[in-house]
């Protein structure tokens, strides 16, 4: 009898509450977020739908160098704060994000295409046509 405990189930109910630990801090957050990424395959091309939500199609540049894409994005600040107002904390990330990834084969850059909806960027990555190997007919 002597390891009986008693529990109390209204101290377990609030013991989340108070575990843990309130930051009221500096209001900034630093870290640049991710940018996540769909990367599908197809016979012909590669399909890929990366989220970049608050930013303006006009910020965005999609590099591609053989097989290797690159995605950079900036989100701008706007520093617009009316009279007898203050900002009390901000969340939001502000800045420059990437993000490069290497494809299983080389990409057609001419006849890619992206379109920008909603936050998310669509890339259509034909596939490059490999080079085939000619045999030759001696004479």
């Amino acid at each position: 009898m002597a390891n009986l405990i008693r529990r109390d189930p209204f101290d377990d109910l609030l013991r989340g509450f108070f575990v843990r630990p309130v930051d009221f801090g500096s209001g900034e957050v630093s870290e640049a977020p991710q940018m996540r990424v769909d990367v599908k395959e197809a016979n012909d091309a590669y399909q890929v739908h990366a989220e970049l939500p608050g930013i303006k199609k006009e910020d965005i540049h999609v590099h591609i160098d053989g097989p290797v894409v690159s995605i950079t994005a900036e989100r701008k600040q706007e520093k617009e704060v009316k009279e007898g107002e203050r900002v009390l904390r901000t969340e939001r990330y502000f800045g420059k994000v990437s993000r490069s990834f290497q494809l299983g084969q080389e990409v057609d850059e001419a006849q890619s295409s992206a379109k920008f909806n909603d936050g998310v960027l669509e890339l259509r990555l034909p596939k490059k046509a490999q080079a085939q190997a000619k045999r030759l007919t001696i004479d």
